[in-house]
């Protein structure tokens, strides 16, 4: 079965994405991404990678990929958040992380927290070879 991991980043946190897929193409090329509208086309267009993209985040992609979750159809979520700028769709913020907290999926919401996830999934990748 393939991982299916979401990605997803405020506006001053996509270069910070972006650049995290990069370092982590090998790996993610092995899963299904999902990802909000704009960061999904940076990620795709940057490294090659397939991206099935949601609408934007302001515009309903949280709730999108909330939905996926609960569904059973997310194995992780990187949601890179700006903490120090307001965000007009916060609640759908929060519904989609606390979401992550009910159905006990890896939610990584900063670059060091991506990485621990990352390196366990390229591990654990390695080791199905």
């Amino acid at each position: 079965m393939t991982t299916r991991i979401a990605l997803i980043a405020h506006d001053h946190k996509k270069d910070d994405i972006v650049k995290l897929a990069g370092e982590y193409v090998d790996t993610l090329r092995r899963c299904d991404i999902i990802a909000t509208g704009t960061t999904g086309t940076r990620i795709g267009d940057a490294h090659g990678l397939t991206v099935e993209r949601m609408l934007s985040g302001p515009h309903g992609g949280d709730l999108q990929i909330g939905a996926q979750l609960a569904e059973g159809r997310v194995d992780m979520v990187i949601f890179l958040r700006d903490p120090m700028t307001p965000q007009p769709h916060e609640p759908d913020i929060n519904a989609l992380v606390r979401a992550c907290d009910v159905h006990n999926i890896p939610c990584a919401t900063n670059i060091s927290t991506a990485r621990m996830i990352l390196d366990v999934l390229t591990l654990r990748l390695t080791q199905q070879v």
